[in-house]
């Protein structure tokens, strides 16, 4: 496939109250053509049953993931007997743990984005005669899926070819700081564990800001310069960080002029949310080869790091750690305040 279309519905990625629980009888497979609803289970965690929605392309294409926003979860099944829309890729909608269809409690970009990852690679397993290249994976999210967008890039630093993150947070410290009334910060309190001036390391670890070094997925970013819920300076902080580390081409930026009010696409025209659209696709058609790291290096390690050559696992997703290392030599040095603890584990070649 050297072009297509991803047709993504915005309305997922507003901060509404997600879909009301579902009970276990409910929480069975469910098929159709081109709409399933599959539960698969952590490898964190094998007790938990988590949920996604898969979107069937006419024939065979690429694989794009997807998260919801902040207040919601993924749609319900929809018998569909026809493709979704005109899009040209299998699409993966994640539904988080603890939201409406999954187990497990919300950590804000702790566990949850390995369960997209868990998601992916049942999809690679189950779903093959949809897909033309298993390796060249995409990943699409905003606002609470765009805040999960630039932290999953640095936690996975060589498993997405590219992404788009569409009015997406960048520091949870700031985000807190910045919610005057208090909608998203009574889940920050929970979903990490207390406010952030109590462990600022705590929220530096769920933070895409924090993990920009990382970054070798190239990245195409949105946002709304008048967004209420997601105020722009998150973006804007992105971009800064990224010039000063030399990032500016794998780091692109749209800021759409006069876009959000409580809605993060307000005011937006037909105009800008079509360029927007397309400057996301150029973004994944211009990359369609699988991410290597390089054969030595440093990475900041945010509670977890994972590659396809090894990974590192701190003792607490609220720490955060560097890690040197070097593949030919098989060296690993792993550094970080209050550190008690760590694994290494270094991946077998055609894993």
């Amino acid at each position: 496939m050297t072009g297509g279309k991803c047709c993504m519905t915005y309305e997922q990625y507003e901060d509404r109250v997600r879909l009301q629980k579902q009970s276990g009888e409910q929480r069975i497979n469910r098929y159709s053509p081109y709409c399933d609803l599959i539960y698969y289970p952590s490898s964190i965690q094998p007790e938990l049953s988590l949920a996604m929605r898969i979107l069937k392309p006419q024939r065979p294409s690429r694989i794009c993931v997807t998260t919801h926003g902040w207040h919601m979860s993924i749609p319900s099944f929809t018998y569909m007997d026809t493709p979704h829309h005109e899009g040209d890729y299998l699409m993966v909608e994640v539904d988080m743990r603890g939201r409406a269809f999954s187990d497990g409690e919300p950590d804000c970009n702790g566990w949850e984005l390995l369960d997209v990852i868990d998601a992916v690679n049942y999809v690679r397993k189950h779903y093959a005669d949809c897909i033309i290249d298993p390796e060249i994976i995409y990943f699409e999210g905003g606002s609470g899926g765009g805040g999960n967008a630039y932290a999953i890039i640095g936690k996975f630093p060589d498993f997405f070819a590219a992404a788009t993150a569409m009015c997406g947070i960048t520091d949870y410290t700031v985000w807190y700081e910045q919610d005057e009334i208090g909608e998203f910060r009574d889940e920050l309190d929970v979903w990490i564990g207390f406010p952030p001036h109590t462990n600022p390391i705590a929220y530096q670890s769920r933070s895409g800001l924090a993990l920009i070094g990382n970054v070798l997925t190239p990245l195409f970013i949105a946002h709304g310069e008048t967004d209420v819920r997601v105020p722009v300076e998150h973006a804007r902080m992105y971009m800064e960080k990224a010039k000063e580390l030399g990032l500016s081409e794998r780091v692109r930026y749209m800021e759409l002029e006069g876009v959000g009010t409580r809605e993060h696409w307000g005011n937006s025209t037909e105009k800008q949310m079509q360029l927007m659209r397309e400057r996301s696709e150029y973004n994944r058609n211009k990359h369609q080869v699988p991410i290597e790291i390089p054969s030595s290096g440093v990475f900041t390690v945010a509670g977890y790091l994972i590659t396809k050559e090894f990974s590192v696992i701190l003792d607490s997703l609220d720490k955060v750690a560097i890690v040197t290392y070097d593949l030919k030599q098989n060296e690993f040095k792993v550094t970080g305040e209050q550190l008690e603890g760590y694994t290494i584990v270094r991946h077998e070649p055609n894993r």
